[in-house]
């Protein structure tokens, strides 16, 4: 247990390119459980300050114990989202949160492993009375033995292009709208962004018509997130869904990525249930939580 943790060892900064280069190497040590930072750092760095909102994004580091080098925590904010946290011990979370409760900021929730969200917000209620409410509980699983479910449905994997971009924004802005998320940017630049970077799938039905989606995120110390999977509601229970994340995690391992990685809603045992069935193994817990 860390002992003797106060508000000023924390270190934050709002430059994105000093935090990485002051806590890429710790983000960059646990790859699996730190995704959510290192996929957004790296957008930041290579898509600017506000990709994720209209106020600038703030970084913090804990510094090594009892003054040694290196850094043994992290978190980072893009105002209106949540604050984003690595694994920390009751007390550090207790720290961060009173560094961050000062005036000038507005915390609108946590997220990060399950005990890690439960500290901070038991911490953020005690010291600013807000009320807090847990939001989401997910699950991060990592990719073992890929694994073709049967039957297969009829239909083709194909790579997102320039004539797939309308469908791509409607049916983020459906997929946000499904999983109760507010989207982080608009839908014809999320889907710009990803035709440019040709790395959403779709699942195309025998005529052709496109039927699912997935993606995965940039890969980032050897790491992907297939993210973004998505069947209209007319479509679901057929097999769209797992056979297109079977491709575009097939595509993934292809690529290079070290770690192919994804997260569920745990109230959703449905998707739950597809994607071990399609080889992937449980990590660990997460959890969301909103301050009032």
């Amino acid at each position: 247990m860390t002992s003797g943790t106060t508000t000023d060892d924390w270190h934050l900064t709002d430059d994105v390119e000093q935090f990485w280069a002051r806590g890429g190497e710790f983000l960059r040590s646990r790859p699996a459980p730190h995704t959510v930072h290192l996929t957004v750092t790296e957008n930041l760095r290579s898509r600017g300050a506000r990709l994720y909102g209209d106020a600038d994004p703030e970084f913090g580091l804990l510094a090594g114990e009892d003054g040694a080098a290196g850094v043994r925590a992290a978190f980072l904010r893009t105002p209106p989202h949540p604050v984003v946290l690595t694994s920390l011990t009751e007390e550090e979370a207790a720290a961060l949160a009173a560094r961050l409760a000062g005036p000038g900021r507005e915390v609108s929730g946590v997220s990060a492993d399950r005990d890690t969200a439960a500290a901070f917000a038991g911490a953020w209620r005690r010291l600013t009375g807000a009320e807090v409410s847990l939001r989401q509980r997910m699950r991060l699983y990592r990719l073992g033995e890929l694994t073709v479910p049967h039957p297969v449905p009829p239909g083709r994997a194909t790579v997102a292009g320039e004539a797939d971009r309308k469908l791509l924004a409607r049916w983020y802005e459906e997929f946000c709208a499904a999983v109760g998320e507010t989207a982080v940017q608009d839908a014809g630049k999320w889907a710009d962004e990803r035709v440019r970077r040709a790395d959403v799938m779709l699942w195309q039905g025998p005529d052709g018509t496109p039927v699912a989606m997935a993606g995965t995120t940039p890969k980032v110390a050897g790491q992907v997130r297939v993210a973004g999977v998505y069947t209209p509601t007319h479509l679901r229970g057929r097999g769209y869904a797992g056979a297109v994340t079977v491709e575009v995690s097939r595509a993934a391992r292809e690529s290079g990525a070290e770690e192919v990685l994804l997260f569920t809603d745990l109230a959703n045992p449905t998707s739950n249930g597809l994607y071990q069935r399609i080889g992937y193994r449980p990590v660990s817990d997460f959890a969301v939580y909103d301050f009032g």
